[in-house]
Formats: structure tokens, sequence, C-alpha cells
């Protein structure tokens, strides 16, 4: 047998460990049950049981980390060299601004490359493995999990937790007790991933408010006569999003057309600050200025080796071809939803927690990752305040914080 061989039996064999629904745990004393396989659930299980704490993560999915897997177009975008509050909207800015002082960029890089791979950033200040996969950076995890003894319940649905002096986690055919508990379930953005919302429950059964939720980094919706003929044309733009003449957001980047709206990391980006009325200014050759652009279609009249054929073939037949390709312009009508969103606004305020992330209402039960009231820009962001949140509630637990 080959060294791969033998650690993936070991890694299969220790994580598979505990994985039926029809277990009861009746006593587990000083352990901390964490409820989510996301990134925030695995990076607070992990620094939990490297410190030497009984540690349970429970996930409700067949297997951990499925949206982790899935982020930055599958290249895993997991952090940013840019952290800073202005990316971010919650309840709590303060509160947040301390998080991210604590949990950087540096420490949340240390602490992805303590269990193995190599993380750089490209130009825009994301940083990726440089593998550019991010099922690898899923794959740590759970190999880091194997290695340091956290038991994993995977297939489990948390239906309810109780406290009595120590809490009580219900599942279908199951139970177990612990001292501490972790939501880290994530919101209702995404539900293919298996964050359908339903985890907000458990946090109203000890008081607590949910703010208002609502898709973010989400494709846009407009009229679809506007972009029809042009599903799957990806070009690299630059957008103006603009209210009333004011302008709300401004960049450039990847821009792709759909069915009935626009999508594209640019598009998330514009996402967070869009609403319905606003309209979508975008400059599809923006490094081409509007004298050449003219001259060319003057002399030659096509539109070949200047714009995707598609898009060139539309354009062309229209008045003011030029104006438009440098003004193109989309009134959103809305958004596709949660089932296109890659992540929730709202969720439990900050302001409901400790430094720590811990419950006012509830000693010993804390919160992480998307379930907070806490989103951040396309680019790393989420994915930042996962692993920072994770880390944070873990330290507070172990008296580190």
């Amino acid at each position: 047998m080959c060294a791969c061989q033998s650690i993936d039996k070991y890694f299969y064999l220790r994580y598979y460990k505990i994985m039926a629904k029809n277990m009861n745990f009746d006593t587990h004393t000083g352990c901390v049950a964490v409820i989510g396989g996301g990134a925030a659930g695995m990076a607070c299980a992990l620094r939990l049981a490297r410190g030497g704490r009984k540690t349970v993560l429970i996930e409700r999915g067949d297997r951990l980390g499925k949206k982790l897997s899935a982020t930055g177009n599958g290249q895993g975008n997991v952090t940013n060299t840019d952290i800073s509050p202005a990316h971010y909207r919650t309840d709590d800015p303060a509160r947040l601004s301390r998080i991210l002082s604590r949990y950087g960029t540096e420490e949340i890089v240390g602490f992805l490359e303590s269990m193995g791979g190599i993380f750089l950033a490209d130009g825009r200040g994301r940083v990726y493995p440089a593998s550019r996969q991010a099922s690898a950076v899923t794959d740590l995890f759970r190999g880091a999990l194997a290695k340091c003894g956290a038991d994993v319940l995977t297939g489990v649905h948390v239906r309810s937790v109780t406290y009595d002096g120590k809490f009580t986690l219900m599942w279908d055919g199951g139970q177990m007790c612990a001292d501490a508990v972790v939501l880290a379930a994530g919101g209702k953005a995404a539900p293919a991933f298996g964050t359908d919302g339903s985890a907000y429950a458990l946090a109203r059964a000890f008081g607590h408010t949910v703010t208002p939720l609502s898709p973010a980094l989400v494709p846009l919706k407009c009229d679809p006569a506007l972009v029809r003929g042009l599903k799957g044309i990806r070009i690299d733009g630059a957008l103006r999003l603009v209210r009333g003449g004011e302008t709300l957001f401004s960049g450039r980047g990847d821009i792709l057309f759909a069915d009935g709206g626009v999508s594209g990391d640019l598009i998330f980006r514009a996402s967070s600050y869009a609403q319905k009325g606003d309209v979508l200014e975008l400059d599809l050759l923006p490094d081409v200025s509007p004298e050449k652009l003219q001259t060319v279609f003057q002399k030659t009249g096509s539109l070949l080796c200047v714009l995707p054929n598609g898009l060139a073939r539309m354009l062309a037949r229209e008045d003011e071809v030029c104006e438009r390709i440098k003004r193109f312009l989309l009134p959103v009508t809305g958004d596709f939803g949660f089932a296109r969103a890659q992540v929730t606004r709202g969720g439990i305020p900050l302001g409901e927690t400790d430094e720590g992330l811990q419950s006012l209402l509830r000693r010993g039960l804390y919160f992480a990752g998307e379930i907070l009231h806490a989103d951040g820009d396309c680019g790393g962001y989420n994915l930042h305040w996962a692993f920072a949140s994770g880390l944070c509630v873990a330290d507070a637990i172990g008296g580190k914080a």
C-alpha cells in the first residue's frame, strides 16, 4: 500500500467513526456541540479539538463542507488581503471591527496553512489555495478534524436545543447533552447546500431575535428583452449602479449574461447595494475609448473582434451603437432569490452577543458564521468572517479570547 492510500484509509475510518443517526450521548461532561459542518463550524471545532476540548461536530448533510467546496467558482477564495469593516454590513460595526482586528488575513491564512497547503493572493487581493481547488480546502479540514480527535456526526438534523442545567440536543432518533453549544448552521442562502434558514428557530427558542433576511451576492434581474439571446456571454466590463442620479457602486470585473438578468463577480459585488428600480450602467469595453470605438465602427460597420459575437450581432442592429457599448443600461427589476444567492443578509444581531459571540441571553450558547447578522462583499470576505467568527468562539470557550 502506498503512503497516500494509508492516509486515506486512516482518514475515512476516523471521519466516519460516528455517523449513525440513532445514537444517544447521555453524558458528555465538558463537551462542546458545534451544529453546522460548514466553514465556521469546522474552524471552530478544529480549534477546540486541537486545544484538547471534547468536541462533537454535527452536520445535517451527508458530508462536511459542501458549500465551502463550491466557493470562488470552485477555486476556493478563502479571504482577502484587504480585510476591513468597510467591506461588511452588520448591526454592530464596532463589534465586528474588533473581531476582524484580532483575526485578520495573516491569522486566517496561518490557521489554514497549519493544516497544510499554500495560499496565495491574486492581483485583486483575493486569497486562494495555490491549487485553485476549493474542495481541497475542505479535504484539509476533514483530515485535520480526524487527526485531532473531533467526533463528527453527519446526516443529523438537530431539531431542538434546550437547557436545564446542561444543553440537550434532539434529532430524529437520537440526542446528546453538552456543556456548550455553537450554532454555526448557516443562513438561508443556497438551500441546495442544506442552509434553509431552519437554524434560526434554535436561536429563537432562547429568546433571540432575527433581523430581516434578504439574499446577498445574488444575480440581478432585468427586462428579459434587454438580454435576450445573450445567455452565456461573459465579458470583463465596468459598471455603475445608479439610483436617482446617485452612484451607489462602481467597479470592474466579470459580467455574465443570463436568462432574464446578469450574473458574475461584478454583479455579485453590486448586488449588495442594489434594489428594484436602480439602473446598471455597463461599459462593455472599458479599455477602449469612445473615439477609437467610433473610428473602428465607422470604418468597418462591424463589431467583429470587438465584442463577443452574440453581443456584437445584437448591438450592430441598433442606433447609437458606440454609445450603447459604453453605456449599456439595464434597469434592475429584482434578484434571483435565496436559491441563487451566495450569502444571507441579516440574522442573529451581533448586539445580542458578547465579545466572544456568546449569547447574552443564555450562557454557553454561541454563534458563528452566516447565522449572524454580518455579511461581506464578494471577494473572500464572507469566508473570512466564517473562519474568524469560528475561531473567535473557540478561543472564547477555551479561555484564550
